[in-house]
């Protein structure tokens, strides 16, 4: 791998959302090569494409280059296993045994590895310690992972989709926290879209652009309707 490329992928990790973008824009046919597989299986390529963009920016996040894996040969998994996810819990694909067992043992592994070297722990060491390869964990991981945490903030201003909701108890809090994922599943494409990769992954309004192939402005006014539609669904 080219030392550009990893210097591109150390800003990326390190919280510069436009080196992140460029990555996938510059990446956009190897996620294309992986969600073509997935053609015909009763989504839009578009949409398709767009969830591997989401898994891309997971490998880049998860990366880890001291183990001397090519981030193509991680990166891949990462891509299949968010449109897997995506379609899974559509419908349209099930999760194995066999996946579900390793993603079961790589969450024993990192648990383990927390608990006795005091961090969180590489892909290298999760790698090391399962015998898996990282390319295989980051599939089990991305297919069977949950929803990521909507506290992330955005990447101007601090903002938080927990800003759209009350101040009000744990309890309380919680249900809302339910609520609020039923109703950003019920926003159209679009505003789902760029409410994952604005909040979700923490990407600025450009870089969202790049990656849905619209304009920032457009990008501005799909994040304010769906920030508007979601208070306005949860009052």
């Amino acid at each position: 791998m080219s030392e550009a490329l990893y210097e591109s992928i150390r800003a990326a990790q390190c919280g510069d959302r436009e080196a992140a973008g460029r990555l996938v824009e510059e990446n956009a046919g190897l996620i294309w090569s992986v969600a073509r597989r997935y053609f015909g299986r009763g989504t839009d390529p578009e949409d398709l494409y767009q969830l591997g963009c989401v898994g891309f920016l997971k490998a880049i996040e998860g990366f880890d280059e001291s183990f001397g894996t090519r981030f193509s040969t991680y990166a891949v998994p990462k891509i299949a296993g968010e449109i897997r996810r995506f379609l899974r819990d559509d419908g349209a694909v099930k999760v194995s045994r066999g996946i579900k067992e390793q993603a079961a043992q790589i969450r024993a592994a990192r648990t383990e590895l927390e608990q006795r070297i005091g961090r969180e722990p590489s892909l290298s060491e999760l790698a090391a310690e399962t015998g898996l390869a990282p390319e295989d964990i980051a599939f089990a991981e991305t297919a069977t992972g949950p929803a990521e945490s909507l506290q992330r903030e955005s990447g101007e201003d601090g903002f938080t989709l927990e800003h759209v909701l009350g101040d009000t108890g744990a309890e309380e809090r919680m249900v809302e926290h339910v609520a609020l994922r039923a109703a950003i599943e019920k926003l159209p494409e679009r505003e789902r879209q760029v409410v994952a990769l604005r909040y979700y992954h923490g990407m600025t309004q450009q870089s969202c652009a790049r990656v849905l192939r619209v304009s920032q402005v457009q990008v501005s006014r799909l994040e304010r309707r769906a920030v508007e539609t979601l208070r306005e669904w949860l009052q």
